[in-house]
């Protein structure tokens, strides 16, 4: 057996050896602890573990200095469901049409629809002139209106009928009075003028001073031929019409005597052409002359003077 020396516990005597022995004992070495690895728990089984007696001793160690970079941010969060606006409220439609092509095809399909509409009214107002009846811009550009037309867009029709009236006719009367010194003949008076007179100025005309005259006139002159014989029954009746207008407007006048005979004329005069214009035309004027008429008493209006001496002379007789 070994004994208590070789150990170094005792002495021969059976001491233990101290510090005064001049021993020097050895050191005491213990293991190391495991280091103590976290395992997953067990799964549960409905009873509690109790705990541990006796607590981990706390090793703490000095913090190693942290290399890491910045912890990750946070995983995408999960989309928000976005709030989907209701059909027809706040909802985008698809551009369609020229609204939906790009820029350069925009302006492209703006001068191409500007181009065909330019086109478009040209054609029609080329059509319209060679149609329409001979008038100052036919007359002027009338070459350029046919180059345009012919022979594509020939037309075999015309927008009138009758060409417009290019003259100014006037109603002329005089009048042989009958009075104290005798008879004498009055000089022409332009019952047209004076209908001229009385419209300009006026904001409303009368239809009377418009178209009386005029449409009398023109009536006459469509019921007699060139030598002024009745064509019918309505050229009699035209030629009554213009005697009681005649007579009405010689009654506006004093002549100092009784109206015995009237004669009416036209005169007729052509327009004349614009300064621009190389056409020559002449505005000499003509004139158509009835034959004198004898005034009776259905021609005066009803009530006046004169109707009264004339249906006198005619009793006397």
């Amino acid at each position: 057996m070994d004994s208590y020396d070789d150990r170094g516990v005792g002495g021969g005597h059976g001491r233990v050896a101290g510090p005064d022995s001049g021993a020097v004992p050895e050191p005491r070495t213990e293991p190391d602890p495991e280091p103590r690895t976290r395992l997953d728990p067990e799964p549960r089984t409905g009873i509690d573990p109790e705990p541990e007696p006796h607590a981990e001793p706390d090793v703490r160690t000095d913090p190693e200095p942290r290399t890491d970079p910045d912890p990750d941010p946070d995983p995408d969060p999960e989309p928000e469901p976005q709030h989907q606006p209701e059909r027809g409220v706040g909802r985008a439609e698809p551009r369609a049409g020229m609204a939906g092509l790009s820029f350069p095809y925009q302006v492209v399909a703006a001068v191409a629809l500007s181009v065909i509409g330019l086109v478009t009214c040209v054609q029609l107002a080329m059509v319209f002139l060679h149609v329409a009846p001979s008038n100052t811009l036919t007359k002027q550009h009338g070459k350029g209106i046919d180059e345009w037309v012919y022979p594509e867009f020939e037309q075999n029709w015309k927008l009138f009928a009758p060409n417009p009236l290019q003259q100014n006719i006037a109603v002329h009367v005089r009048a042989e009075i009958a009075g104290a010194d005798g008879r004498r003949t009055t000089p022409w008076m332009n019952l047209s003028g004076e209908d001229g007179k009385a419209i300009r100025g006026n904001p409303l005309p009368s239809h009377v001073q418009q178209n009386e005259l005029r449409r009398g006139w023109d009536f006459y002159l469509g019921s007699h031929d060139s030598q002024n014989r009745a064509n019918g029954l309505r050229g009699t009746l035209s030629e009554q019409y213009i005697r009681r207008i005649v007579m009405l407007r010689l009654g506006e006048h004093d002549y100092g005597g009784t109206v015995e005979r009237i004669q009416v004329r036209s005169e007729v005069r052509s327009v004349a052409a614009p300064p621009w214009s190389t056409e020559k035309i002449s505005t000499k004027p003509s004139y158509r002359v009835l034959p004198w008429w004898t005034v009776a008493a259905a021609d005066l209006p009803e009530g006046s003077a004169d109707q009264k001496e004339t249906d006198q002379k005619e009793t006397d007789q």
